[in-house]
């Protein structure tokens, strides 16, 4: 029973690495920010409310086996420009983060069967044609705000269109959907703002994933997930149903980006897309996540462990080395270096388990020599 237990502690700490290791670092960048604990937990409940939409639309193509989304990125380009349309028509408060959303809904739907029939092409390196396709899609996106829209596509409010005519400034300017979301039914407690709207919208696609899972197309994102094989012999579809899979994930990536946005009241047009695969993906593998398995537990735990580090590294670095870029350049180290400790630390596992694998067949063929 001792070495049982011995055993239990060991599997517990090679399967919660990263997650043990932020705590420990908030644990010591906490005291050091000198932040007061109603500012640290205000800011935490807001960065909760603007980022676990995002990175729940990642649980579906990990169910269906495909690994970390990093072309959920595409998904988030289409909110931006749905976001740029509603700017334009000046459609305000939440009835135009609503028609954003519904706009996002094609350009979401038409990147997404892009990548997931790429990703059909190229089988166990989804996550690879992911984020190659990121930089793809951003060429595109480019393409259409930079050139495109004013000269081609109708944009007729001169404060967002560039000097020439064409194209759109580097910055739109969200104001009047600033916070609309967060701002309808807000609860103030000691000081923390609580947007309750906010999480009333992720706890219903948080009920979605759960209810999802029980269908018959997510009983068959699973199965294809555990086996590609025999889920083809059992009759299912596995390249489409990958596919289904790219598309939910972009669509509520879409959704994710939109909200995200409103909050922060406007957008670097050429760039808030860049970073946000990068850091949904390493806030889901801080909350213990892995490649093949993670759980809507993962992804509260990820965000409220990152974002802690986000905000108390700065100030930390404040106070160890006097000055702050060291928290900055920390921040970014940490989040390259969780997604590079999670990948590596997956290719271990799987390489283990092949070798199990290898032993025990051969342990079988040889008991049945044996036999025979």
């Amino acid at each position: 029973m001792k070495l049982k237990k011995n055993f239990d502690v060991i599997e517990f700490l090679k399967n919660n690495l990263v997650p043990i290791m932020f705590i420990i670092i908030c644990a010591i960048c906490i005291p050091l920010s000198g932040l007061s604990p109603s500012y640290l937990l205000n800011e935490i409940v807001t960065r909760m409310g603007r980022n676990i939409f995002l990175i729940l639309s990642l649980l579906i193509p990990i169910m269906a086996g495909m690994g970390l989304n990093f072309g959920m990125t595409l998904g988030a380009m289409a909110g931006q420009i749905a976001l740029i349309f509603v700017t334009d028509w000046q459609i305000w408060g939440i009835p135009g983060v609503v028609l954003a959303m519904i706009l996002s809904v094609p350009l979401s739907v038409l990147f997404g069967l892009v990548c997931g029939k790429l990703m059909n092409m190229a089988k166990g390196r989804e996550m690879i044609v992911g984020y190659m396709m990121n930089y793809t899609g951003t060429g595109f996106y480019q393409l259409i705000v930079l050139y495109l829209m004013g000269l081609i596509i109708p944009i007729k409010h001169t404060s967002i269109r560039l000097p020439r005519g064409y194209g759109i400034r580097t910055t739109v300017n969200l104001t009047s959907l600033r916070q609309c979301l967060d701002n309808e039914f807000a609860i103030f407690f000691k000081g923390v703002k609580i947007p309750v709207l906010n999480f009333i919208i992720i706890a219903g696609l948080c009920l979605f994933v759960v209810w999802f899972r029980r269908t018959k197309l997510g009983q068959d994102m699973r199965a294809v997930g555990q086996d590609m094989g025999v889920a083809q012999a059992a009759g299912i579809n596995v390249d489409r149903t990958r596919i289904v899979a790219i598309i939910m994930s972009t669509v509520l990536a879409g959704f994710g980006q939109i909200i995200y946005l409103q909050n922060i009241g406007n957008f670097p047009t050429y760039t808030a897309h860049s970073q946000i695969g990068m850091f949904c993906i390493a806030a889901l593998l801080v909350g213990g996540a892995s490649v093949e398995k993670a759980s809507i537990g993962n992804v509260f735990l990820g965000v409220i462990l990152f974002h802690t580090m986000f905000i108390v590294a700065p100030k930390a670095g404040v106070t160890i080395t006097g000055d702050a870029m060291i928290g900055e350049y920390f921040r970014v180290f940490v989040s390259y270096g969780v997604i590079t400790l999670a990948l590596v630390m997956y290719e271990i596992k799987k390489r283990r388990s092949r070798s199990l694998g290898g032993a025990l067949l051969a342990q079988a063929q040889r008991e049945g020599g044996t036999q025979s």
